[in-house]
């Protein structure tokens, strides 16, 4: 989740900073020289959306790192670390990609994957983690992370934060536009944007930025579903992220409905903003894989 919530927050910033800054450097007065050029708008907003999003993910490791206060293993000091590292590296040759880094950090029990490729990614595990789980379970929940690393999920999270993004920026500007053009209507002398078509695209931009986060959590949380079965798939059996996400979540043994495994979205308001799914559905999906 800390991963999913750093890289959303730190894109919305992006965005807000791009928008005030394309304001102050005349370009908003450039798209509205002669009217609302469309197409040219829409080639903005691209190049504004998909920068914002590439921007957040190449610093999503570094941010990360800084956050969390993570400290990276290059010598490891202890067993644990020695077994922390080395457990990483025989998960990332079984699926397909490089030695991610390998980094402990101070909190309650949690794990996550960062990085702008696959082979120059960071997994992290909190204190709190390694002192409340087995080896079995740390082990699953590493290869959890592992699993987002081999999927490229980082990388589709951009690509689907820049499609909304550019939907964000392209709406934002077009109701700017609409919003200026109605309160000068009677201002003949006018030219270029006024201050109206500034201050709505900036509260376009944050509250159609925020909406849009509702898309990027619901395929986030379809991602934890299959972080979870590659997890499954890289220690050869579903039982240890099982009991992972039993020991995360306070869940008891024992088998849960049937019927959980097809909610999508559980927590009503709450969990459309969600990036990840509840623990009874998530260990459901692995009890029918």
């Amino acid at each position: 989740m800390k991963r999913v919530i750093l890289f959303v927050a730190t894109n919305l910033a992006i965005m807000v900073v791009l928008a005030i800054s394309a304001s102050l450097l005349g370009v908003n007065k450039y798209l509205t020289a002669n009217g609302l050029n469309l197409g040219t708008l829409l080639l903005f907003s691209g190049l504004m959306g998909f920068g914002g999003a590439f921007i957040s993910l190449f610093l999503s490791k570094p941010i990360a790192k800084w956050s969390t206060g993570a400290r990276v293993i290059e010598n490891p000091a202890n067993e644990t670390e020695r077994w922390l590292v080395n457990t990483v590296a025989g998960q990332a040759q079984r699926a397909g990609i490089g030695m991610p880094e390998v980094a402990v950090y101070d909190g309650e029990p949690n794990a996550f994957a960062t990085g702008a490729t696959k082979n120059s990614a960071l997994v992290a595990v909190s204190t709190g983690l390694l002192q409340s789980m087995t080896r079995e379970e740390v082990e699953a929940v590493l290869a959890h992370e592992v699993a987002h690393i081999a999927n490229g999920d980082m990388v589709t999270l951009t690509l689907i934060q820049g499609v909304v993004n550019t939907f964000v920026t392209f709406l934002a500007r077009v109701i700017g536009y609409a919003v200026d053009q109605f309160l000068r209507r009677n201002d003949e002398q006018s030219s270029g944007p006024g201050i109206a078509y500034t201050v709505t695209v900036i509260v376009c931009d944050i509250l159609f930025g925020i909406l849009a986060s509702v898309i990027v959590m619901y395929f986030s949380r379809q991602r934890e579903y299959r972080a979870d079965r590659g997890a499954a798939n890289i220690l050869g059996t579903p039982r240890p992220m099982i009991a992972a996400l039993r020991r995360l979540g306070g869940v008891a043994a024992g088998d849960l409905p049937k019927s959980m495994a097809a909610h999508g979205i559980s927590g009503g308001v709450a969990g459309l903003f969600s990036s990840h799914p509840s623990i009874e559905e998530r260990i459901a999906r692995l009890q029918q894989a």
